[in-house]
């Protein structure tokens, strides 16, 4: 990698730290634009105080009344022109009795206007609410902007803020495409909604432990298992008019269908049919979002669900201007997990240096600065190295490295003799709730930390390697196929990649998972730059035949880590993860697979970074 393109100042105080590709161009002005810098240590002191809160209905879309929480600096009077961040949420835009909610305590300091709002049929707000983001909430989005504009207030100017579900609501009210928006900052988004429910087409149980939360908190209720996270559901809702007008609200709120629980869904066009053939995922809108032309600020984690996938798939998928941020954290970058290093509180950005970034972010989408500056970057940390690099293009250039699975537990860079190794499916086995999946919305403290993998050994097949000779950096999408015969038509295949430490410590990399009958490969898939994709329509199934060896092939969620010489690398198969995962098949014997070896067995190719 080549110097980093920061100012003279910054890349003294960071060098070492972080690295980049070059500028385009020798272009000064280029080299000096501010949108794009990565400052890991940026500091943004509010000098404002927050003024109070007002609580309006504004008309929606079909005539539904939607609640907005309004927060502006103290001492404006009612004409006082302000920029405008707005937050869309359906866990509710603030507490009952509260002076003010997180949103404007973070930004109104800065001297902007924070519009906060209850998606419809949560919060405060009519209407019903089936599930993520319904083609009526985004519809409201366009409402709520134009009144907005309408307010003596503001200057017409707007920016949307999330993290979580209030990020993949910035990413909608982009589809939008409404003229008073001039950027989105969305941190730590389900791009993919089907894929963060099924990833590869397994029943993520996650999704309905979430479910329940917020179908709790959309109807007022005590969330008995939400008390350690950092969402207080069912503290009470802000009410805009008096207790009757909540109560008449609370009252729609309870027209919502019952959520359907994701084990009773195989395919995607199943799932489609079940909210009228409407994907409200961030990626199915990625032509409108594009059309819309807003520079977009995107943080995501290797360790938090898909959620770095997603960041990838935006960054190939749309043309606007836009920053991607790939890090080491649990969902909402609140605590680094570098599952390579011992230390990781202080890793750079902390939460206050990603905030302040945000905030400038958003002042050079307010002063034009952003929509300027036709550029896209991914900037992403390396586990193990603790460095941070940029690029323009994704993958990065790798070469492709196979390993082998082999006889004895070996990984092998050539193929074994013919054989298989027989894996009897053990339907309770179970794996660390801390994990990337139940960050995002599960039951547990939100914290990722996989632990030692060695305790999983004895319930998986376990493919290890000989120390490496020199330093490896695996950096992009590794690739698995799998030669395998099964007692049964369908089941899961999970692939663990793993980093073993010279005391014997196995350490979590990534992972991928594929429900057979989900096996076909799509071909056409924009994604197949990264790897083997799957369509998971009902017209491409291709159940398995029992007894007779099949090939499954299909990517892993994507990582960079650097091993040190004396690590080995290892990678672990199993055929189910009772702590996160429903069991497929959910009935009957529990299938017995082998795995097979040789010249047509099964392999992992690793991207490995050139160092």
């Amino acid at each position: 990698m080549t110097a980093s393109h920061l100012n003279p100042a910054e890349n003294s105080a960071l060098a070492g730290v972080y690295t980049s590709l070059p500028p385009r161009s020798a272009d000064a002005s280029e080299k000096l634009n501010p949108v794009f810098w990565f400052d890991m240590e940026a500091k943004a002191i509010g000098t404002g105080n927050v003024g109070e809160v007002t609580s309006v209905y504004v008309p929606a879309h079909g005539g539904v009344r939607i609640a907005l929480d309004v927060t502006r600096p103290m001492g404006d009077s009612e004409s006082t022109k302000r920029d405008t961040i707005l937050v869309m949420t359906c866990y509710g835009r603030g507490k009952k009795d509260d002076p003010s909610n997180s949103y404007a305590d973070l930004l109104v300091p800065h001297g902007y206007s924070v519009v906060v709002g209850d998606v419809r049929g949560t919060g405060a707000s009519f209407g019903v609410w089936p599930g993520h983001r319904s083609r009526e909430e985004i519809m409201d989005f366009s409402y709520i902007l134009d009144w907005i504009v309408a307010q003596p207030w503001s200057t017409r100017n707007v920016v949307a803020y999330g993290m979580s579900y209030t990020a993949n609501s910035a990413d909608l009210i982009a589809s939008r495409s409404h003229p008073a928006l001039k950027g989105i900052v969305s941190r730590y988004v389900d791009y993919d909604i089907f894929f963060e429910t099924w990833p590869g087409g397994v029943p993520n149980l996650t999704l309905d432990r979430w479910s329940e939360l917020v179908e709790s908190l959309n109807r007022d209720k005590n969330s008995k298992n939400n008390s350690n996270r950092s969402r207080n559901l069912g503290a009470g809702i802000r009410p805009v008019g008096g207790d009757a007008e909540l109560a008449a609200a609370l009252l729609g709120h309870g027209q919502a269908p019952p959520f359907l629980s994701v084990s009773k869904i195989t395919f995607k066009d199943e799932w489609l049919s079940q909210i009228s053939e409407f994907d409200f995922s961030p990626q199915a809108a990625a032509d409108l979002i594009s059309k819309s032309g807003v520079p977009i600020q995107n943080w995501s984690s290797w360790f938090d669900s898909g959620a770095a996938q997603g960041s990838i798939r935006r960054f190939l998928l749309q043309s606007n201007p836009m920053n991607v941020i790939i890090g080491p954290w649990n969902h909402c970058g609140r605590k680094a997990y570098d599952p390579l290093r011992a230390y990781v509180d202080q890793v750079v950005p902390t939460m206050a240096s990603q905030e302040a970034s945000d905030i400038r972010f958003m002042t050079c989408c307010f002063n034009g600065q952003a929509a300027n500056q036709p550029d896209k970057l991914i900037h992403y940390y390396t586990c193990g190295e603790g460095i941070w690099k940029s690029t323009r293009s994704w993958p990065v250039p790798a070469a492709l490295q196979r390993w082998y699975m082999a006889g004895g537990s070996r990984l092998s860079s050539s193929p074994d003799e013919m054989g298989s190794d027989l894996l009897q499916v053990d339907r309770e086995s179970r794996d660390v709730l801390t994990n990337r999946w139940d960050t995002n919305g599960g039951i547990g403290t939100g914290e990722v930390d996989y632990g030692d993998r060695q305790q999983f050994a004895a319930a998986r097949l376990s493919y290890t390697s000989e120390p490496l000779a020199q330093a490896l950096e695996i950096t992009g999408h590794p690739v698995v196929e799998l030669n395998v015969s099964s007692t049964r038509e369908d089941g899961i295949f999970f692939v663990y990649l793993e980093a073993v430490r010279p005391d014997g410590v196995s350490c979590y990399l990534t992972e991928g998972q594929l429900r057979a009958v989900h096996r076909k490969v799509c071909n056409e898939s924009p994604f197949s730059v990264l790897g083997p994709q799957q369509s998971y329509l009902r017209i491409d199934a291709e159940p398995l035949t029992p007894g007779k060896p099949t090939v499954l092939a299909f990517t892993l969620l994507p990582i960079s880590a650097l091993l040190p010489p004396g690590y080995k690398l290892r990678v672990c198969l199993a055929g189910s993860e009772s702590t996160t995962f429903a069991n497929v098949p959910l009935d009957g014997a529990a299938p017995e697979v082998k795995f097979h070896r040789g010249p047509g067995g099964c392999y992992i190719d690793l991207p490995i970074v050139e160092r």
